[in-house]
């Protein structure tokens, strides 16, 4: 067998990199025969490629527009794909195109229908009791009449609406752009040389000065909270049109100015997917970045806080159930914020790019259809929801305990990740939880000298985090029982979500690691749950 199983030797000297103008250097300037122990220069990880510098010519993103001919730009050979990038060849063109979601068709639908499932499921929230909104003696006709009309006068965006949206996001770039934070570095981009990134991460000091800010507006009587609520169908409408809005000007926007990568020519399918890979404000305000973490999880967490002290308000005391969603969006919000600089080198970060999906998804579609748990125990008695306080001690453990293997998974992997580029950082960001790094992880080596982390918690499931995730899910909406659909859609979305993306990073990973590959699903056969399945 050409792959070996070694124990990696990282973390042990850090190594210091300049930074030109914005960029560092790929740690590391060859690869290491596969006799030896795990490279620390090398990085890792089941969803990570490396471009070693020198292997092939560098290619400029300014020649995205030259003529290639058999294969060829500027005279110089294609080598292989990686991440779409075909070496050698034009970095703005999708050497190696996958279409996703039913390509320009799905994706379509997926525009128009999203929307269109926010407002209904709002308007069932609101006006039918939690329940499908039905009204057998209506023609189809008169139906979508009486629907438009409830939207239309429920959630119209007014003036208002838009001024808390965007004072919100406004308010968090400021945040963003001057807090006290930490710097981390992007995976090598293969199309630019190798070259990384950097990124400002100071998501902690954001989220504890929102929540700061947010407490004293409420407490002072300048901003209700639970204006939130009050507010939450203009606001989600605001938060729509916004999404679409911020598409349209991004997408036209990365094609003026010469930034677009890895195109498919499919105009719609590219709109959706995006057309800029790393768009950025001042030279460091990191779109992808912002979006991701900060406003989404910020405002689900902000929305919960508000149904919290709408519940006091009214009633003059915090339901378990409703304390319950306010600790699972507090702890998904803050483990985003606290491992901020772990997210540089993900999927989303060095392969996605900003276009409709995560734009839309980030504005409008996490924090306003995510939060129905929420919804729905802010618009009804708690007597009519409670659970016995055995059944909630069973919710706060299990999920406690659940989320210490999501959030140490997490951060094995990502501090694995950033040890072998002597990158790594040890921050004693709240909740500071053990098992958090496996010191000499066991690793596999495949024969491009790629490596696997196969220790920790991924020698048990190789996928276990979304097992963790599918867990989350599952409990906000058991939390409100089973007397409204609409708390249900997020589980039953991110289950089919989760598969669609587990299968989409095996395939990748089985291209990329080969027999590497093969070697892990041997040694750690369960996907999702150990000896289960």
């Amino acid at each position: 067998m050409s792959e070996r199983v070694t124990r990696s030797q990282t973390g042990k000297t850090p190594r210091k990199s300049t930074i030109p103008d914005g960029f560092v250097e790929t740690p590391g300037t060859r690869r290491r025969s596969r006799k030896s122990t795990a490279n620390p220069d090398r990085s890792s990880s089941p969803t990570e490629e490396e471009h070693v510098p020198g292997s092939n010519p560098i290619v400029d993103v300014k020649q995205g527009a030259a003529k290639r001919a058999n294969g060829h730009l500027n005279g110089a050979p294609r080598g292989r794909v990686v991440d779409g990038w075909s070496e050698g060849a034009d970095p703005k063109v999708d050497q190696n195109p996958h279409f996703d979601f039913g390509g320009s068709w799905g994706v379509s639908a997926m525009m128009i229908g999203f929307p269109l499932l926010m407002w209904y499921m709002w308007i069932g929230a609101t006006y039918y009791d939690g329940k499908l909104p039905s009204e057998p003696s209506m023609s189809w006709t008169a139906y979508g009449k009486h629907l438009f009309n409830l939207a239309y006068t429920g959630a119209f965006p007014s003036l208002k609406a838009w001024v808390i949206y965007w004072t919100f996001l406004v308010f968090q770039a400021i945040l963003y752009l001057t807090l006290p934070g930490v710097y981390s570095t992007g995976k090598p981009l293969a199309h630019l040389g190798g070259k990384q990134l950097r990124y400002y991460c100071n998501g902690v000091a954001s989220f504890y000065t929102t929540i700061v800010v947010a407490l004293g507006l409420h407490f002072s009587g300048l901003f209700k909270l639970y204006v939130l609520l009050d507010e939450f169908g203009p606001i989600m409408s605001v938060a729509i049109l916004s999404g679409f809005l911020v598409s349209f000007i991004a997408y036209p926007s990365a094609i003026y100015r010469g930034a677009q990568h890895r195109m498919t020519g499919y105009h719609v399918y590219d709109f959706f997917m995006g057309a800029e890979l790393n768009p950025r404000m001042f030279g460091w305000l990191d779109f992808k970045m912002f979006f991701e973490v900060r406003l989404p999880w910020y405002m689900l967490f902000l929305t919960s806080l508000s149904a919290a002290t709408r519940q006091y308000e009214d009633y003059g005391f915090v339901s378990g159930e409703v304390g319950f969603v306010l600790m699972a969006h507090f702890l998904y919000a803050n483990a985003c914020s606290k491992g901020e600089e772990m997210i540089p080198v993900t999927w989303d970060m060095y392969y996605e790019k900003w276009g409709f999906m995560l734009i839309f998804w980030n504005l409008a579609g996490v924090p306003l259809s995510y939060c129905h748990c929420t919804i729905y125990l802010a618009n009804h008695d708690p007597a009519t929801y409670a659970w016995s306080k055995p059944a909630l001690v069973v919710f706060y453990t299990t999920y406690l305990f659940v989320y210490w293997v999501w959030d140490s998974s997490q951060s094995q992997k990502a501090k694995f990740r950033h040890a072998e580029r002597g990158q790594m950082q040890d921050r004693k960001t709240f909740p500071v939880l053990p098992w958090r790094h496996v010191e000499n992880p066991e690793i596999i080596t495949s024969k491009s000298g790629d490596t696997l982390m196969v220790d920790g918690w991924y020698k048990y499931a190789r996928k276990i985090h979304y097992t963790c995730d599918v867990y989350f899910a599952t409990t906000w909406g058991l939390i409100t029982g089973f007397n409204s659909p609409f708390p249900w859609f997020y589980p039953v979305f991110f289950v089919l979500m989760i598969i669609h993306r587990a299968y989409r990073d095996i395939q990748r990973c089985r291209e990329k690691y080969g027999d590497a590959w093969k070697e892990y699903e041997r040694m750690t056969p369960y996907l999702f749950i150990p000896y289960v399945v």
